[in-house]
């Protein structure tokens, strides 16, 4: 049975066309994948099926949802759609989730609002939701608030949220995006057998061919507010008749280039390094725990070296990072690069810190949006006791902008006016600026879509031939952690269980966990690369 028909949808918003013709169905119990490239129209898609157009929106074309006219239901009525016969799951389940509010609370809110029931029942009805997705009370009391969660608990409550009223469609819009594998494959998991035991639709968003492949039942393949491919998932990933679909296969499984490395010779030294926090007394004269984050961690990375660090949500490796970077100090252990100590006396060394610069995840939310890209990217000049100045900034300016595939000519502009992928190539540049000795890379492709993915983990290769660049690449995405690195360490509860070669370490790993990781890990069905074929 058809539960949602989009037919022939068409929006702009003012005079600038969003949409073209956009069709598609969706089936009772069925999982259906709208992927496609940031500004494809993906998830304008889903706003107008929630009836969540922009102001001064025009639409043309018809939503059906069981047989419901959504473009002309008038908003009174379509409130009392959303939640009841459409729940959505949004990307970033803190932003989605009210933070002085309890978890159970905000989950009988969605209850309380559609139905006249007592709080107590509400609250009933949401703690065997909650249990529904994984969260027990007995072990996450109602009254937990979203910051006491983990990424994925987060999202699970987001999701009981959504389907606390067994909607008839679930939306989701990127629910896996921040995830780490482990975390992800259960959130899938979960999703599918919603869709299966309630008999929902699922209308999922996704950029990750990967994930789409693992779950959906038909693939929408949308660019430039166009569907330019549908069909069922192994078909259209087998056929992948049109170019642009051609185009997205290849780039999700894009390989690096990588040099060979240089011969080594030690630069980071990490040497049974331990770092705890912390936790509340439980009682007013009660002795306070401890809970290390960091446990006994030793590894070395050579100059010219390109180390990825894996794991969990929670495993330490943000707090192993901000140890390397000299922001925590550490219990116990040594970090020293080049042979001088990050910490001396519980004290960051400045001059050693110089050496060392992060790109972060969120490329846009790197930086000031006030600033021109030539302030922006020399800030690591106020590290400096002598920063250039006159030509000689100039001059740096211009080089770390043209080594990152950009113009100098884009000092001069804001950050808004740059993509998704130019903004990480600014905060690449940002990070060469000082020609430092090592630079982390945290999480900095796992915001991007597949084909910027592709072209800005090329950049990192071609600046390891221009550059001697040493990186700690951290990452949740194992395929771009074996395409980017020479090595890699695994990291669980705060230790290093396994290392080495990267290709040795993902083809047989030897630890259970690493195992785990990778049997998590969504993969591409093993179809051959077509853009060559058809281009010939």
């Amino acid at each position: 049975m058809t539960l949602l028909s989009i037919e022939n949808l068409s929006l702009r918003i003012g005079t600038y066309p969003i949409l073209h013709d956009v069709s598609l169905t969706v089936n009772a119990g069925e999982i259906v994948a709208i992927t496609g490239e940031s500004g494809s129209g993906k998830s304008m898609t889903a706003m107008a099926t929630m009836g969540l157009c922009p102001d001064k929106t025009t639409t043309t074309g018809r939503i059906f949802l069981d047989g419901t006219d959504i473009l002309s239901t008038p908003e009174p009525a379509l409130c009392a759609i959303r939640g009841n016969q459409i729940g959505m799951v949004f990307q970033e389940p803190m932003t989605a989730l009210n933070p002085v509010q309890p978890i159970g609370t905000q989950v009988a809110e969605t209850i309380r609002i559609h139905h006249s029931v007592p709080k107590d029942e509400a609250l009933r009805r949401a703690a065997a939701m909650l249990e529904r997705v994984g969260l027990p009370p007995d072990r996450f009391p109602l009254n937990r608030y979203p910051h006491q969660l983990s990424g994925g608990q987060r999202q699970r409550v987001v999701i009981a949220m959504a389907i606390a009223l067994r909607p008839k469609l679930l939306i989701a819009d990127e629910p896996t995006t921040a995830l780490d594998v482990t975390t992800q494959a259960h959130i899938l998991d979960l999703l599918k057998g919603l869709a299966q035991e309630f008999g929902m639709g699922l209308l999922m968003i996704s950029h990750d061919l990967a994930v789409v492949a693992d779950v959906a039942d038909k693939i929408v393949v949308m660019q430039q507010g166009r569907v330019v491919e549908s069909g069922p998932t192994l078909t259209v990933l087998r056929d992948q008749i049109h170019p642009y679909t051609r185009a997205l296969f290849a780039a999700s499984k894009h390989q690096v280039n990588l040099p060979a490395p240089p011969a080594p010779a030690p630069l980071l030294k990490v040497e049974n390094v331990t770092r705890s926090y912390a936790q509340p007394r439980r009682s007013l004269f009660g002795p306070r725990s401890q809970t290390v984050a960091v446990r006994d961690v030793s590894f070395t990375l050579n100059h010219g070296e390109r180390l990825g660090l894996v794991g969990e949500s929670g495993c330490g490796k943000s707090t192993l990072t901000r140890a390397i970077l000299g922001l925590e100090p550490v219990q116990a252990g040594q970090i020293t690069l080049d042979g001088a100590p990050v910490w001396t006396d519980r004290h960051a060394n400045l001059a050693v810190r110089r050496q060392m610069q992060v790109v972060f995840q969120d490329p846009y939310g790197s930086f000031n949006p006030r600033h021109r890209v030539e302030r922006l990217i020399t800030e690591p000049f106020h590290l400096l006791d002598t920063p250039p100045q006159g030509a000689a900034r100039a001059a740096k300016i211009a080089s770390a902008l043209t080594d990152v595939g950009l113009s100098p000519a884009d000092a001069d502009k804001y950050i808004h006016q740059f993509s998704g992928g130019q903004r990480q190539r600014i905060a690449i540049a940002r990070a060469l600026i000082n020609d430092p000795a090592l630079i982390v890379f945290d999480e900095a492709v796992s915001a991007l879509d597949v084909s910027v993915r592709a072209q800005v983990l090329d950049l990192l290769a071609d600046l390891c031939r221009k550059r001697p660049l040493a990186y700690l690449f951290i990452s949740h995405d194992l395929a771009v952690v074996r395409s980017i690195t020479d090595r890699v360490m695994v990291m669980q509860a705060g230790q290093i269980v396994e290392q080495g070669p990267t290709a040795q370490v993902f083809d047989a790993p030897k630890h259970p966990y690493t195992q785990t990781l990778l049997a998590a890990s969504p993969k591409l069905p093993d179809f051959p690369d077509r853009s060559l074929s058809h281009a010939s």
